[in-house]
């Protein structure tokens, strides 16, 4: 399995938006309850900002051969190695010699 290397900018942010089940009754009360063993996968919005072409264009090719499908190995800030797709990044230029690359990972099940 692959494992993406890149160290993103320090103002990483991290979501976590458990999936549950709710029932409701008819006197308003409800019940929840978590969907499934792997209920709260985080999702992590990075940047990388300010990178060279070289290191900009093997951060999008990293990505673009996943596809969006494949996981691969990531270390997020102050947690432990776990599995993660990408489905969405974008590149952009300040110069030639400037790039960022924006990418939200998701983590999947390992």
């Amino acid at each position: 399995m692959a494992t993406f290397t890149w160290t993103p900018d320090a103002d990483a942010t991290v979501t976590h938006e458990p999936r549950k089940r709710e029932a409701k009754f008819g006197d308003g009360y409800s019940q929840r309850a978590q969907d499934g063993l792997n209920a709260d996968m985080a999702t992590w919005s990075l940047r990388f900002s300010g990178r060279s072409k070289a290191e900009g264009e093997a951060i999008d090719t990293f990505l673009q051969t996943q596809g969006g499908v494949t996981a691969f190995d990531w270390t997020p800030p102050g947690g432990a190695a776990t599995k993660w797709i990408c489905p969405k990044w974008s590149r952009s230029y300040a110069s030639y010699e400037a790039q960022s690359v924006s990418a939200e990972f998701k983590q999947v099940p390992a």
